[in-house]
């Protein structure tokens, strides 16, 4: 639209071509929609199940709309004052409101918790093909113990042979189908959990469901907040904002890309909670494919889907990984070759990055035992940094002029219980983690 002199608004476009631009916003959103979903729902739809099991059905439910909401609006802080700025990236984006210090702090944040996730992708992939500890994989059950099918064997295999071709992409959007693929695997993954819950349901061999958490001594209060580090890192996809938004170069249809990908988001994280709390109760993991598998004894399950399950979330973690490795590999050459061509016109440093990034990640993921841990690291500091912190900080600094009284009041509020909440979580694994748990 264009404003005339008197004020009134004069279309640019027939209505025909209008119609035209409508469908191909459509197209550009659905992509986006993919792409953000995908970055969104990675290894974190594994652990919500257990986050159930320590905070009750209700408020589980409660906390994944809150942290949604709480989202939404801290990508919306994002997308106004970059759109408004001339800012490519997460990094320049607070180089523009707190200089060098600010760039170099969310690089970092970004790196620590995109490598965090990447880490803990190739654990669940070894997991579902090799086991761990007395769990066998799918490999193991269907060919027997060899070396070939060993953990290490085979993450080296799916890094060498599925993952380096995915991560040389050199332009995020070319990855929409993987990512659309990855989508819907998720979303099987969750339809397959309910038919089993509900099988299991109607056989009558499922578990009651805790509405409310279990309050019976003075540190399960402070426990319950170990539940959140969670639901904030499997929600944080902030890095991946800029890379999406600056292809797609509609600052509208970004906004509702990302409100389409959170609440679908949601439901998907909600649906896999409630239902592998009611197949497993309080015996679930904090990988809930380790329930999944034969010696789980979880007889409402047959063989063949327990399979359909476990490989069918192992590949489409395969799928989100690209898109993780990109934002990480994009930070990473930002910060230590701020001063070079754009990487994906230097094909020399472009390969040379990702190839130390996937071996770094194979090194880690053999070596650190559960996701669990990174879970609570990453989400208690970098995750909550970059999903809360950050955006509000940038919204209070203000530098275009753009933020209302109402806009600076959510900020301080979102630093403010990203802090205190954070502040607490550390403090009680530290405490449970030192033997005092009771």
């Amino acid at each position: 639209m264009a404003l005339a002199k008197n004020g009134a608004e004069i279309p640019l476009l027939p209505k025909s071509e209008q119609t035209l631009f409508t469908r191909e916003n459509q197209q550009l959103i659905l992509r986006a929609v993919f792409n953000v979903s995908t970055s969104i729902v990675g290894a974190g739809i594994m652990s919500v199940p257990a986050t159930l099991k320590v905070l009750g059905v209700i408020p589980a439910f409660v906390l994944i709309i809150l942290v949604a909401l709480l989202v939404d609006i801290s990508v919306e802080f994002m997308l106004r004052v970059t759109y408004r700025g001339d800012s490519k990236t997460y990094a320049a984006l607070m180089n523009e409101s707190f200089g060098k210090t600010g760039s170099v702090a969310v690089q970092i944040c970004i790196m620590i918790t995109n490598l965090g996730c990447l880490i803990m992708y190739l654990i669940i992939i070894g997991d579902v093909l090799s086991g761990q500890g007395e769990h066998l994989g799918v490999l193991q059950e269907w060919f027997g113990i060899h070396w070939w099918n060993s953990r290490n064997f085979a993450i080296l295999f799916i890094v060498l042979f599925v993952m380096l071709p995915l991560v040389l992409y050199r332009r995020i959007e070319s990855l929409w189908l993987s990512s659309a693929l990855a989508v819907l695997l998720a979303i099987v993954f969750v339809v397959i959990c309910s038919v089993m819950a509900i099988t299991a349901i109607l056989k009558g061999k499922t578990v009651s469901p805790r509405m409310l958490p279990k309050m019976d001594d003075e540190t399960s209060f402070f426990n319950l907040f170990t539940a959140v580090p969670v639901i904030v890192t499997a929600f944080t996809f902030h890095f991946n904002v800029h890379p999406i938004a600056t292809e797609l170069g509609k600052p509208a249809a970004m906004s509702s890309a990302v409100k389409i990908s959170l609440v679908l988001c949601a439901a998907l994280y909600f649906s896999i909670g409630i239902f592998g709390y009611l197949l497993f109760g309080d015996s679930i993991m904090p990988d809930i494919l380790v329930n999944f598998d034969k010696s789980s004894g979880t007889s409402a399950i047959s063989s063949m889907l327990n399979d359909v399950l476990r490989l069918s979330y192992a590949f489409h973690l395969v799928l989100v990984f690209p898109l993780l490795n990109f934002s990480l590999r994009a930070n990473l050459d930002e910060l230590v070759f701020p001063k070079k061509p754009f990487l994906a016109t230097d094909t020399k440093r472009f390969v040379c990055l990702s190839l130390v990034l996937l071996a770094f990640s194979y090194v880690a993921a053999i070596f650190i035992p559960s996701i669990w841990y990174i879970f609570q690291f990453m989400g208690t500091t970098t995750g909550v940094c970059i999903a809360f912190i950050f955006p509000g900080a940038i919204a209070l600094r203000d530098v275009h002029g753009i933020s209302s009284r109402k806009d600076k009041i959510i900020a301080m509020i979102m630093i403010v219980q990203a802090v205190v909440t954070s502040f607490i979580t550390i403090a009680t694994n530290i405490y449970n983690m030192s033997g005092n748990r009771p």
